[in-house]
């Protein structure tokens, strides 16, 4: 099944590039949350191992479609972010909370969303971009308390264009890996990145969204 999908993106990939991945970007910033960790970094390698990734006719491959990937990524990501602050601007806390559930939003991720930007505050819209889980719920909060729109934008956009390029150095660095068959580094790059993240995550995130509003 994962080497199903893994053609079937490689597929999509060499048939839509960019495109591609600045829409599941969107759809990852929604109440869809596709990790984007599996969107960007076979991407990155693709379009840096010379394969390239197709936009508007042209196919670009090595470190300028590398800096196209992380504006894209950061671009899509902002796009469904201001799709969450919008529905739940114009919404309001009682119908979010109310009709929520039915798009995979419970009323327990509202008000862990909802503690994280108090304890965190404006910054706390750029930090949400570089970990899982409250990085689609942010837009909630920012936009039921009706955050200045362009304020949360830049935020917004500069936490994207970070994690996507970190993920684009994750993909370079573990699919050259890959290539060469150095398979022991492989499993220690994506541990350590995952130590990393869930480290951080417990601490910044988990706690103050297990609280109790």
């Amino acid at each position: 099944m994962l080497k199903q999908l893994i053609d079937w993106y490689s597929g999509v990939l060499d048939q839509w590039g960019f495109w591609a991945v600045g829409l599941l970007m969107t759809i990852e910033s929604t109440f869809l949350p596709i990790p984007s960790e599996v969107i960007v970094p076979p991407a990155a390698y693709k379009a840096w191992s010379g394969g390239g990734l197709e936009f508007f006719g042209a196919r670009y491959s090595g470190w300028p479609a590398e800096i196209l990937l992380v504006v894209i990524a950061a671009l899509g990501s902002w796009l469904g972010a201001a799709l969450m602050y919008w529905v739940s601007r114009l919404a309001g806390r009682p119908l979010v909370l109310c009709y929520g559930k039915y798009f995979l939003i419970s009323r327990e991720k509202v008000e862990g969303a909802e503690n994280w930007a108090a304890h965190y505050g404006a910054f706390g819209i750029f930090a949400a971009r570089l970990l899982p889980v409250v990085r689609h719920l942010i837009g909630i909060p920012a936009g039921i308390v009706r955050m200045n729109f362009l304020s949360y934008s830049l935020y917004t956009l500069a936490g994207a264009a970070t994690w996507s390029a970190v993920l684009c150095w994750l993909g370079v660095k573990v699919g050259g890996q890959i290539s060469k068959g150095e398979m022991h580094k492989v499993t220690f790059s994506l541990l350590a990145f995952l130590v990393i993240v869930g480290a951080i995550y417990y601490f910044f995130v988990h706690r103050h969204m297990a609280k109790k509003s």
